[in-house]
């Protein structure tokens, strides 16, 4: 039976071992399973290699992503490291210039111990991708829409550019399998952070990793049963709770986020606002053609370092605190936050100033939200 995003959400998690009629996948939290007999197995051996509530939740990932299979780990930035060991030794990769911080930490101070090598640039710009994917090339990353800075890459654009035999890689975090489908686009992995808005509440710590291909889903399995970085059987059972309702609630907040970024474009002390829904967004056109939406994140410079100090200490519905994607509107400081590890020099080159701050705009009535930040600039 073919189903809409909206009833996989709900449905898609189905617990193939209860016989007891439970509606919820039960928390099967177990480390190890009896064998029936010599050489035979239930399907589940050891909790590391897999667990009855984890593989309810990576099949539902999956169906959303309409990909072959899911990987779930214990955080987002272990599922960015399991997708470095897909990679050969000495291998080159290319990444969208404009990353989360924890993700070039990773590729810039504990990757090249394993020989990788990460050059950033904009993924946008095809000639100069064209240019530096080498024959050592065996990667591409790209973030999109971007973090902060909410650039937007042109997926289907990149996959003609390099070729069949490098591996695309795509962060879908911001915009979910809800809003664009990164595979269908020709991505060959997808990567979320499940912390954000695939579990939505801001209570627990995931990461998924979302193939088509069998091969690397082969791999991934061998990476997970090896590394033993697999989400916990509780933190599954909090995914898939949480994934219930990722329809609705993207869509909730989307549509605050739009009137939002609007009304943040009108003030007075707003110098820019980057959000891909509004036309005058570099990116809103591909981003109409290859997401059904533009999602719920905005970022926005403010006219002074000041303004942007009174903003943080001046709201009271929003919460000054780090990361996205929960039921609660989260205003977030990357100079200070997410991208603190990132070089002053790439900072500024990027745009993450003293006058840049990032809103995650959640579920509260948008008057609210609204107001509160009018009381903060003012």
């Amino acid at each position: 039976m073919s189903l809409k995003t909206d009833s996989i959400c709900v449905h898609g998690a189905q617990d193939r071992n209860n016989k007891t009629g439970a509606v919820a996948v039960p928390i099967y939290q177990s480390a190890t399973f009896a064998h029936p007999g010599v050489g035979a197995s239930t399907g589940y051996d050891y909790a590391r290699v897999q667990n009855p509530t984890r593989e309810p939740l990576e099949r539902l990932v999956a169906a959303l992503e309409n990909g072959l299979e899911c990987a779930a780990f214990a955080s987002g930035m272990a599922a960015l490291d399991a997708l470095l060991w897909l990679l050969p030794a000495g291998a080159r990769m290319l990444a969208t210039s404009d990353l989360y911080g924890g993700s070039v930490r990773l590729f810039d101070q504990l990757a090249p111990r394993t020989g990788l090598r990460v050059d950033y640039l904009d993924t946008n710009d095809l000639a100069e991708l064209r240019r530096l994917a080498g024959p050592d090339v065996k990667a591409v990353f790209v973030e999109t829409p971007s973090n902060p800075m909410m650039n937007v890459t042109d997926i289907a654009a990149v996959r003609e550019a390099i070729g069949p035999d490098v591996l695309l890689a795509v962060d879908n975090t911001f915009l979910t399998p809800c809003l664009q489908r990164p595979l269908e686009l020709g991505a060959d992995v997808v990567v979320h952070s499940g912390t954000k808005y695939l579990g939505g509440h801001n209570d627990t710590l995931a990461g998924f990793l979302v193939t088509r291909s069998a091969g690397i889903a082969e791999r991934l399995r061998f990476i997970t049963k090896t590394v033993g970085t697999g989400l916990s059987p509780f933190d599954s059972f909090l995914l898939i709770r949480g994934l219930k309702t990722l329809h609705l609630r993207v869509e909730r907040a989307q549509a605050s986020a739009m009137e939002t970024a609007l009304w943040l474009r009108a003030h007075p002390k707003v110098r820019r606002v980057f959000y891909p829904g509004l036309p005058e967004h570099p990116g809103h056109a591909v981003s109409r053609r290859q997401a059904a939406g533009s999602g719920a994140m905005i970022s926005f410079e403010v006219d002074s370092p000041a303004t942007a100090e009174r903003v943080l200490e001046g709201v009271r519905l929003i919460l000054y605190a780090e990361s996205l994607g929960g039921v609660e509107t989260l205003i977030t400081y990357p100079l200070l936050q997410t991208h603190s590890d990132v070089p002053e020099w790439k900072r500024e080159a990027l745009g993450i100033t003293d006058r840049l701050l990032r809103l995650s705009v959640g579920v509260e009535a948008v008057s609210d939200i609204i107001a509160d930040l009018e009381r903060a600039l003012s």
